[in-house]
């Protein structure tokens, strides 16, 4: 018995993975489901753990070591905030869209903007109304959070607009970990305690880093697209067994200095866990020099892999904050 053609089958249930044709469903419209895909909502799930997890740590830790009250609403400010993240990640997918078009025509056919479901202004006027709607809710917040939003916009939106740093050599992998590391670390931070205290610079110091080499594997897909745009990486300078081994350090060391971080009073003794996510690491390189291409997701599992660890060390690092006082070491 053959299997029914692709289209048939999407053309019944909708879009099933990011790959697949649009075709007009039940509920959704080619153009509703083309928005979504433009916002690619499976990479706003790090920025939103990750920085609601952050909150939550921050709430915890500074009721444990500074007496701070915590709100009676502390859920409805974490869900507000880390929401408010998510949107900045979401204009900062759009606006990469609308100026990658030319490499995504080539890598990425499947998106939205080359498919001409939607073009390239409409694409940058969602990403500008997103931009604006994150920055005035993040000044509502509090001063601070507004501030590290600001700058996260900066950073994200100089990655595509010009002077463009995605088409600069390793500068483009160190400016897209900065404000998805540290800036977003202490903007997290920053809702319910001081940010410019160790810990948050600690954690926000070994997530930049770990980002600095792991978002090389997002480069793997669009090696050639890049090249025959002007766009300069690692993966499509040196080749994958090259980068992999450049960037290793970089996500494997962090995790491995912990106890020295610790021993210096940076971070909290019951943090020595997070050592192990070293591990995780070593299977991103693993995954990465094999080049196992998604079938769901529209890139490498390594990259998948790679958001995976740095969700669950987040997590990891909110509940050993938070249950501190149960743990035997």
């Amino acid at each position: 018995m053959t299997k029914p053609p692709l289209e048939d089958i999407t053309d019944k249930l909708g879009k099933l993975t990011m790959k697949e044709p649009y075709s007009k469903v039940r509920f959704l419209s080619k153009q509703v489901r083309a928005i979504i895909d433009l916002l690619r909502p499976f990479t706003l799930l790090a920025p939103l753990i990750v920085s609601m997890s952050i909150m939550v740590a921050s709430l915890v830790y500074n009721f444990k070591n500074y007496h701070t009250p915590i709100p009676t609403d502390w859920w409805i400010t974490v869900g507000q905030a880390g929401f408010t993240v998510a949107i900045v990640n979401a204009a900062s997918n759009a606006l990469n869209q609308a100026t990658d078009v030319e490499s995504d025509k080539i890598s990425k056919p499947y998106r939205p903007i080359p498919r001409k479901v939607i073009d390239v202004e409409t694409a940058q006027s969602i990403a500008y109304i997103l931009y604006l709607f994150a920055l005035l809710r993040a000044i509502t917040i509090n001063a601070w959070f507004g501030f590290f939003i600001f700058l996260i916009m900066i950073f994200t939106v100089t990655y595509s607009l010009p002077p463009r740093i995605k088409k600069y050599l390793f500068i483009n992998q160190i400016w897209i970990a900065i404000p998805r590391g540290i800036l977003g670390i202490l903007a997290a931070w920053s809702v319910f305690g001081n940010p410019f205290t160790p810990t948050p610079l600690t954690i926000g110091a070994i997530a930049t880093t770990f980002l600095i080499g792991g978002m090389a594997t997002k480069d793997i897909v669009d090696s050639e697209a890049d090249k025959k745009t002007g766009v300069y990486t690692l993966i499509n300078t040196l080749g994958i067994k090259k980068t992999a081994l450049i960037c290793f350090p970089f996500m494997f060391f962090p995790y491995i200095f912990i106890p020295i971080f610790v021993d210096y009073g940076w971070l909290k003794h019951y943090l020595r866990p997070l050592t192990f996510f070293a591990i995780l690491s070593i299977i991103v390189l693993y995954l990465m020099i094999r080049k196992n291409e998604s079938e769901t997701l529209e890139n490498i599992q390594a990259w998948s892999i790679m958001y995976v660890e740095y969700i669950f060390f987040a997590l990891t690092f909110s509940l050993l904050t938070i249950f501190s006082d149960l743990l035997p070491f």
